[in-house]
């Protein structure tokens, strides 16, 4: 049976070399860019499609875009979500133009949620968040998707372009909401081109990827009138929940960690994560740890050392058994609790400029 990467669940891939394979996607390249990101370096991003096009955009300093959409079906996100956010800033700090759309149709027909509870969700959390986590509001365009006509016409338009077999192919099911939902965001990952034709690079989680192959194959079908460039795409590893069992998902909120979130609650959380320490206190002294295994160096790797010889310092001293489950979950505590008070302080700030943003005004 052949496999499928599915943007529906919850699941972490066995082996992320192989998925490279599978997929036909590209090995990440860290020559490509130039000064990359903390993520970008320790291998969280991992893969791409296209990639050498943006690459000869930054080092020319040619046009280009960076997209990404926010589904404001919940009064929070989790921590996994600042990945795609640091991916943005990079290509802005490298020149890309940024797009965030709101995907309030997306929202309402998925999960329920009204247009009107969307847009309020958008501009009163989700946008103020994106932005505290490091997105550039002077260098980015937000719209909504339901005010987006042209985005609309794309997908209409786009829906004729690919069959009921092609879809289940690509996706595993082929629901009428699955299907417009997938065809809209074909239309808002080409939206930024209507305008001005230009190469545009989408940073997403691997499960995101057949988006990013359905769009690439309705451009190559409608190349005589549309001429698009097909996107690339910039694919990131799951930040794992604290058990490790599946990606980090509200679903299992005892094992996610979720923006914002009471420090005290977040601790606690942090204290029953998994480890990659040994049975007895003796045995870890003697044969060290395993933080390949380990969740709070995850957590370090990806989002909480931004210094690399801390991040090597850690990792020798869990294998040396130097460094201790206790006492690594207690400096991952503070670390969170730093994060956690400059977050919150980033998002209070971001809220009172809202009404100062750059959002395409439809006719």
């Amino acid at each position: 049976m052949e496999k499928i990467i599915d943007p529906y669940s919850a699941d972490l891939p066995e082996d992320y070399s192989r998925m490279i394979k599978d997929f036909g996607l590209e090995e990440f390249n860290l020559d490509m860019f130039p000064d990359p990101n903390r993520i970008m370096r320790r291998n969280v991003v991992f893969a791409g499609r296209d990639l050498g096009i943006i690459s000869k955009c930054i080092k020319e300093k040619k046009k280009f875009y960076v997209l990404s959409g926010i589904m404001p079906s919940g009064e929070r996100i989790h921590f996994g979500n600042k990945l795609v956010v640091e991916n943005i800033r990079y290509f802005q700090e490298h020149g890309a133009k940024a797009y965030i759309l709101v995907a309030d149709l997306e929202s309402a027909a998925a999960r329920g949620v009204s247009i009107e509870e969307a847009k309020q969700r958008a501009l009163e959390f989700h946008i103020p968040a994106y932005i505290a986590l490091g997105l550039d509001p002077k260098k980015t365009v937000f719209y909504f998707q339901s005010e987006n006509k042209d985005v609309i016409h794309l997908a209409y338009e786009f829906s004729k372009k690919i069959t009921l077999n092609e879809f289940r192919a690509i996706y595993g099911n082929a629901d009428p909401g699955r299907i417009m939902s997938a065809v809209t965001q074909v239309g808002d990952i080409l939206y930024p081109q209507i305008e001005e034709r230009m190469p545009g690079i989408i940073p997403v989680g691997i499960d995101q990827d057949p988006h990013i192959r359905l769009t690439r194959d309705i451009v190559a079908r409608t190349k005589s009138k549309y001429n698009f460039f097909a996107p690339s795409a910039l694919y990131h590893k799951y930040t794992p929940s604290l058990d490790g069992s599946m990606k980090m998902s509200k679903s299992k909120p005892e094992s996610c960690i979720e923006l914002p979130e009471d420090t005290k609650h977040v601790c606690k959380k942090l204290k029953r994560a998994l480890t990659g320490g040994r049975d007895s206190l003796e045995e870890q002294k003697r044969l060290g740890g395993t933080p390949e295994k380990c969740m709070i160096y995850e957590l370090y790797r990806s989002h909480l050392m931004e210094d690399d010889d801390e991040l090597n310092k850690t990792y020798h001293d869990c294998r040396k058994g130097t460094l201790l489950c206790g006492h690594d979950k207690e400096i991952c505590c503070k670390k969170m609790e730093e994060f956690m008070e400059k977050f919150q302080k980033d998002l209070e700030k971001a809220r009172k400029h809202v009404d100062k943003l750059n959002f395409v005004k439809f006719k």
